[in-house]
């Protein structure tokens, strides 16, 4: 009996944890050779989507979100295609140690097209 309630108390916490860290973030679908958004130096395309999808598709990068500040990997490698070079929110769960978001949504942000 008491190791059900040890169980049971375990998977509550995990799962208030894993509640606690979902958060949205904003920022730019880019790659991670041009995590900044910066794709002036690969001429790739003839902008930075195009850009994002190649370097994705043809050199190996991965997509990630790009915040003005810092880059993080996605979790969802296809999803993000048709959000690249735009303003995004990826709601998911972040470890900031890996910086990964493991994506659960990702939506156009107010104002982008």
């Amino acid at each position: 009996m008491n190791r059900r309630i040890v169980i049971t108390v375990a998977i509550l916490f995990a799962i208030m944890v894993s509640a606690q860290d979902r958060r949205s973030l904003t920022g730019v679908i880019t790659d991670s050779m041009c995590a900044t958004g910066d794709h002036s130096r690969m001429h790739m395309g003839s902008n930075d989507a195009e850009c994002t999808i190649a370097c994705v598709g043809d050199h190996g990068a991965s997509y990630v979100l790009y915040d003005g500040k810092e880059s993080y990997f996605l979790s969802d490698q296809t999803a993000p295609e048709k959000f690249a070079g735009k303003k995004v929110v990826v709601t998911g769960t972040l470890d900031p140690a890996k910086k990964i978001i493991h994506v659960e949504a990702i939506a156009l942000a107010s104002g982008s097209q």
